[in-house]
């Protein structure tokens, strides 16, 4: 640990930390760290258990890896795990990891790692009989001590509703992508998957779209279609709630027959109308993480009347990838820029830092069309350039990635310490 060696009371980490143990403080960092590694981070919600939420999970899973993507898959599901059954995993045994203390995941493709309490239970139809703070204890296991390595997605299976476990991985999972929720089409659910939206905005968790499932009956001998559970209420409602809608899914008797036999729907079945409609989900949620306006480096090269930016624009030091504690001895600046009102990114452009010159960084970034920087601290003259040049200057930022970062300022539950390197 870099920081094990240092006495400075006036540094950022020292007092941002505050009264935590050090035990506290090594696992939130062990935490932080292990997530570092992962790309995207995607829960799957619904307002009432019975409507496939786990099936959409797995099958999102593997859609994903099946394209290339390295996949993680956990199950938080405590009390009815249903993942290990969907992969033909029941009876495995999660295995100490490499490093000590860790879990290695069990892998189902190589591309495909999966995570389940089920994994760790002495017999599959043992009752886990737990309250709300064990149940906090093993999800912040499985993201601290399971060895994910480094994976495009994190897809999280949640128990139905908006109890403990919904709330403990929204508040231990570090910066989520967001949620898709699954609801069927009757009122019953709808009205219970509101609650479920309503939740996501509370704890400010992007909805990513509703995905409506057992969304009517196609005959497999005419073609008809039959809506068993009525038609459209999850569209319908997504309106209303002003959240995406990614699209339906229709019952299918061979999800039912790969449930039961173990084998992920889009592998065995992948040309089926219900495959497709999975696909064109995928598809939707695929898309929203390159949706966002890309700046290159041209857009940012300054110009008399400053550069031209979209939204307000956020510079962040960098060294390693992440946010560098001491301004001024970064390798790179990212340049963020977001929509206020929104409070989404919609573009981003990486910068090599200029060669140091004393003084010269705040007129270059005011040239580069910056408004704000984040950093962990910086010098008091500094500090006077960065005003005189109309940047606003938020110090003691924790060390992260720098997209993460933002994310967090915009959802207003970034952290800042004191001043990390005022000199």
């Amino acid at each position: 640990d870099e920081c094990s060696g240092c006495h400075d009371d006036s540094c950022a980490s020292h007092s941002a930390h505050g009264s935590a143990s050090n035990d506290e403080l090594l696992a939130k960092q062990a935490l932080e760290s292990r997530m570092s590694r992962i790309g995207r981070k995607i829960l799957v919600l619904s307002g009432k258990g019975g409507v496939g939420k786990s099936t959409v999970a797995a099958n999102l899973a593997t859609s994903l890896a099946l394209s290339g993507k390295k996949v993680g898959l956990l199950d938080i599901d405590i009390h009815g795990p249903s993942i290990p059954q969907l992969f033909n995993l029941t009876g495995q045994k999660a295995q100490l990891g490499d490093e000590e203390h860790t879990i290695r995941p069990v892998e189902f493709s190589p591309n495909l790692k999966v995570m389940s309490i089920g994994f760790l239970l002495p017999n599959q139809d043992d009752a886990v009989i737990w309250r709300g703070p064990l149940k906090m204890g093993i999800i912040r296991q499985f993201l601290k001590d399971v060895e994910w390595g480094d994976l495009d997605y994190l897809i999280v299976d949640s128990p139905p509703g908006t109890g403990d476990e919904p709330l403990s991985i929204v508040q231990l999972l570090p910066n989520p992508d967001g949620a898709v929720i699954v609801t069927t089409p009757q009122q019953l659910s709808i009205d219970d998957v509101k609650k479920c939206i309503n939740f996501a905005k509370k704890v400010n968790l992007k909805v990513l779209g509703v995905v409506e499932n057992m969304s009517g009956f196609v005959c497999p001998d005419c073609g008809s279609k039959i809506d068993i559970f009525s038609k459209g209420g999850g569209e319908k409602m997504a309106a209303e709630m002003s959240v995406p809608y990614l699209g339906s899914i229709p019952i299918d008797k061979n999800i039912v027959d790969a449930c039961e036999n173990g084998k992920p729907y889009l592998q065995e079945f992948a040309g089926s109308g219900a495959a497709l409609a999975f696909n064109d989900i995928i598809k939707k949620l695929e898309d929203t993480a390159t949706a966002s306006v890309i700046v290159t480096e041209e857009d940012v090269k300054p110009t008399e009347k400053g550069a031209p930016k979209l939204g307000t624009r956020i510079a962040i030091p960098v060294a390693g990838g992440n946010l560098s504690a001491h301004f001024g001895h970064c390798e790179s600046f990212s340049l963020i820029d977001v929509d206020m009102e929104k409070k989404e990114i919609i573009g981003t452009v990486s910068l090599p830092s200029p060669d140091h010159q004393p003084g010269l960084l705040p007129a270059w970034l005011h040239e580069h069309g910056a408004d704000l920087i984040i950093t962990g601290g910086m010098g008091s003259h500094a500090l006077d350039l960065f005003a005189q040049n109309g940047i606003e200057v938020c110090m003691g930022a924790p060390v992260d990635k720098p997209e993460a970062i933002v994310k967090s300022y915009l959802a207003g539950t970034l952290t800042f310490g004191d001043n990390a390197c005022d000199h």
